[in-house]
């Protein structure tokens, strides 16, 4: 490390909270690589992905309400993005579109500028539009003497520009996403509205949004007109960036020869899911909201809580009597039978011929981690991670969460079980963090380094390659206790685009 770094170097590391060790261990991965994850089949209904019946679904949200009560329960938002992506096809309209030569139609049909044509089609019926009408007036005060194409020009001018609303370099936690009763809603909203199912008597509902600082005072203008919940705030800690390099795996250096960190993506906010207190937390991403299909979403919300707090259940009594010692083989029997098939956790065949003393220590090992109950929607082309049975370098077959940048599509076979997915990952997440002692695990031990990934991008106009800490939910939870459950696709209403916001489950409410 000497040789890589000067004096001045580590001192700026250190001062910065960054770990040598972490960064040792990031340009060994440069070098070497990062080998691909080793995929064995997807996940399948009946083969790692759990299927309920509407009597067992019943049973299930029954269950976590009249459970809930002993837990304390918290939402989790990731909400630091931009919005940027989601006004990406506007950005590039403005950049290119001719206005003295060119008509909108013409730049439409020219460039297959599909999004575009339902953009302006469906202006009206965005939740912003009468805001955005009102500041472009405001802006070009001979609006109603421009011909149509100057005025869409001028809106979207407006909509995405610093002297008007700047939408897409602001958060997607606040932007304008519904309207209710004549009121503007936005997805931090949605996201309080929705935490309803876990409310209990006399308690504040607690949601935690790790979000950007500067925008802090935006999310806070929202939040606190909700008193009755416990509303906290995150960043993401700059001790989690990562450490850019050149193509020769060098490390990068900008003006005053200082390293330059880049941020490490969302697997570093394990370190803040890690920070909070609560017994049983869900994840969901901030743009995941819907005007009418919060029946369906409470339900599904209270599933996945029911089959938590039963396995979590059954798994505390394991662990109170392995941890006894006094163990029958008949139980050990039970107790593998219910590792393998419905924590999908295979033992290896060579367990029978353990002796009966570390049988019961391989099995507590096995089930003495976080638990994590993932919603999986039927896969209808949506971009995303999905759910596989993932092989590890000691052969251990586990469920996975994966990326697709974490498959080798190169690979014929990986990439044909990569196309075999009959199901997506939504983010529809509730985790179990403390152990059957009621301490909370140290999420950070349950992370497997090798999911990470390498990325090119470019700084100052030159490549470099950036290192993409394990993702959240892929491997920052590589290690620990997954089910799988299948939840109905209309639980699933992301906006990855503004052109989002015109779906039926952002337009109207029925309740």
């Amino acid at each position: 490390m000497e040789k890589i770094f000067t004096e001045d170097d580590l001192i700026y590391i250190q001062n910065r909270g960054n770990s040598i060790d972490k960064i040792q261990q990031q340009l060994d991965f440069f070098i070497q690589g990062i080998p691909k994850i080793n995929l064995v089949r997807s996940a399948k209904v009946g083969d790692g992905i759990w299927q309920f019946s509407e009597e067992e679904k019943n049973d299930f949200v029954i269950y976590f309400d009249k459970h809930k009560a002993n837990y304390s329960i918290e939402k989790f938002v990731p909400a630091s993005g931009a919005a940027t992506r989601m006004f990406k096809f506007l950005n590039e309209f403005l950049n290119e579109f001719d206005a003295e030569n060119d008509t909108i139609n013409s730049y439409i049909n020219k460039r297959n500028a599909k999004d575009v044509s339902i953009f302006i089609f469906g202006l009206k019926n965005f939740p912003f539009y009468k805001g955005l009408k009102d500041k472009t007036i405001q802006l070009y005060p001979n609006y109603y003497s421009l011909s149509n194409d100057a005025k869409y020009f001028a809106l979207i001018k407006t909509l995405l520009s610093n002297e008007g609303l700047d939408f897409a370099n602001k958060p997607k936690g606040i932007l304008p996403f519904h309207v209710r009763n004549e009121k503007i809603i936005t997805p931090i909203e949605e996201n309080i509205f929705e935490s309803d199912f876990f409310k209990k008597e006399d308690q504040k509902t607690k949601i935690h949004f790790t979000i950007t600082e500067e925008f802090q005072p935006d999310f806070e203008k929202i939040t606190n007109a909700f008193p009755d919940f416990e509303i906290s705030f995150s960043y993401q800690n700059q001790s989690t960036d990562t450490l850019a390099v050149n193509e020769d795996n060098t490390p990068f250096r900008v003006e005053d020869n200082k390293l330059f960190f880049r941020p490490g993506g969302h697997g570093a906010l394990i370190d803040n899911l890690n920070a909070l207190q609560s017994d049983i937390i869900y994840i969901k991403n901030i743009d995941n909201v819907s005007q009418n299909q919060r029946r369906v979403i409470e339900t599904n919300k209270k599933l996945l809580g029911g089959v938590l707090l039963f396995v979590q259940y059954k798994i505390f009594n394991y662990l109170k009597l392995l941890s006894s010692g006094n163990v029958t083989a008949s139980q050990i029997a039970e107790i593998k039978d219910f590792a393998e098939n419905k924590t999908a956790f295979p033992l290896p065949e060579e367990f029978s011929f353990f002796q009966t003393e570390y049988k019961i220590e391989y099995l507590f090992k096995v089930l003495n981690r976080p638990i994590r109950v993932c919603g999986m929607v039927k896969n209808e082309g949506e971009p995303g991670g999905g759910p596989f049975w993932v092989q590890d370098e000691k052969g251990r077959q586990t469920l996975q969460i994966v990326e697709s940048s974490q498959i080798d599509l190169n690979n014929k076979s990986q990439k044909n079980i990569a196309k075999e997915a009959t199901h997506f990952n939504p983010v529809d997440i509730v985790c179990g963090v403390k152990n059957y002692k009621g301490e909370k695990f140290d999420l950070t031990q349950f992370v497997d380094p090798k999911a990470a990934f390498i990325t090119e991008k470019t700084k100052n106009g030159k490549p470099i390659k950036a290192f993409e800490l394990p993702g959240l939910w892929n491997g920052a939870m590589a290690k620990w206790t997954t089910i799988f459950v299948e939840v109905p696709l209309e639980t699933f209403n992301p906006v990855k685009t503004v052109n989002d916001l015109l779906k039926p489950a952002h337009q109207s409410d029925n309740g």
